[in-house]
């Protein structure tokens, strides 16, 4: 079988404009409508609106791969590094600071050229320890190939299924040149078309040893915030790609494995963008309500641990908050956890639900 780069036409990419037209002018309405209303914010919920989003993006893009950041880390090295005034801010790993450090290069400067140089630098940011789990790759260049071709790989050992090979590494150099060159350069079509067909055109030539999707990604952001003309991102791609990642895995196989004509992909693309805007509509809704939330309460008088479990509730936690789970996003002791509690709820901020099961369990006032 012969795989899209393999082909004499690669990569010449070609689709139906009729056939994407409907959906383009679609998401391409959205997108506008979504600037309009993130605009007409205040500056504060402006600026809570893009932390959320980011969040999101640089936890949901590593989720894709299987890695599991802490949404707290994320979210407190993102404000730090944009200078944002956000209470409740926690120390952060050194994996979780180099994705938030490749995602905010993306997307805040994304009207610098995309150089061989600058993906070196996003590669090293992710593995800063020179390995990927037990593995030692290559950091901060190209893979050589050593151990086999690249291939995308799943099932046991013995019975693997290979869903893609890459281009050799011998073949690096000219492929990714071309890559930037077109990337950095004008296009006839529109700008998130080219977002779409980036993402493909470099994960189909996968030119790392580890983090080719995370940076493809990356790319991907970085082309839509040029068709959006602003850093300031309200909403997550890779957040949706997440929740569809069977959907997503199905849809590059079958376009690496078929023609230069990838309609199918660029409508899969535009439909997954067009959900994004959504939940971009739900995230507006959930900083507001935060929002009202401490304009409500307000953080005075309160300890780190409850602003911390605070915004956890309220950024979205999954099932019910009790005495151990507090202790464990706290980082205290089930004493000091209780008197926290016993405290939001006489401030209001915290309800006790009604009586059922095993403890208490505590609910936002």
């Amino acid at each position: 079988m012969d795989y899209i780069h393999q082909q004499d036409d690669w990569p010449r990419f070609r689709w139906n404009s009729e056939v994407l037209a409907q959906i383009l002018a679609r998401v391409r309405h959205q997108q506008g409508r979504l600037t309009g209303r993130m605009e007409m914010l205040g500056f504060r919920l402006r600026e809570e609106a893009v932390l959320q989003t980011l969040t999101q993006d640089v936890v949901k893009s590593s989720e894709i791969e299987g890695e599991e950041l802490d949404p707290g880390q994320v979210r407190s090295s993102i404000a730090r590094r944009l200078g944002m005034d956000v209470v409740g801010l926690v120390a952060s790993e050194r994996n979780v600071e180099g994705v938030v450090e490749m995602m905010l290069d993306a997307t805040q400067r994304f009207d610098q050229p995309l150089t061989r140089e600058r993906l070196f630098d996003w590669h090293a940011a992710l593995f800063p320890t020179g390995r990927s789990g037990l593995s030692k790759i290559t950091v901060g260049g190209w893979r050589s190939d050593q151990t086999g071709p690249m291939q995308v790989v799943s099932g046991p050992i013995g019975r693997e299924r290979v869903h893609f090979q890459a281009p050799s590494a011998e073949r690096l150099d000219a492929e990714m040149q071309a890559f930037l060159d077109w990337f950095n350069g004008p296009s006839a079509y529109d700008p998130v078309i080219k977002a779409a067909i980036a993402h493909l055109w470099f994960v189909t030539i996968h030119p790392f040893d580890d983090g080719n999707g995370r940076i493809g990604r990356a790319i991907a952001d970085m082309a839509l915030a040029r068709s959006d003309g602003s850093a300031q991102r309200f909403y997550s791609m890779s957040a949706r790609i997440r929740i569809e990642r069977s959907a997503y895995y199905d849809i590059l196989e079958a376009t690496q494995k078929g023609s230069q004509d990838v309609t199918r992909w660029l409508d899969w693309f535009l439909a997954c963008l067009e959900r994004a805007f959504v939940e971009a509509e739900q995230t507006l809704s959930a900083v507001l309500t935060k929002a009202a939330f401490w304009e409500r309460f307000g953080a005075s008088g309160l300890n780190a641990r409850q602003i911390k479990v605070l915004n956890r509730l309220l950024d979205g936690f999954d099932g019910h908050l009790t005495n151990a789970k507090y202790a464990a996003l706290a980082k205290t002791s089930s004493d000091t956890a209780l008197r926290d509690l016993n405290d939001l709820v006489e401030r209001g901020a915290l309800n006790k639900a009604p009586a059922g099961g095993r403890g208490t369990r505590y609910l936002l006032g």
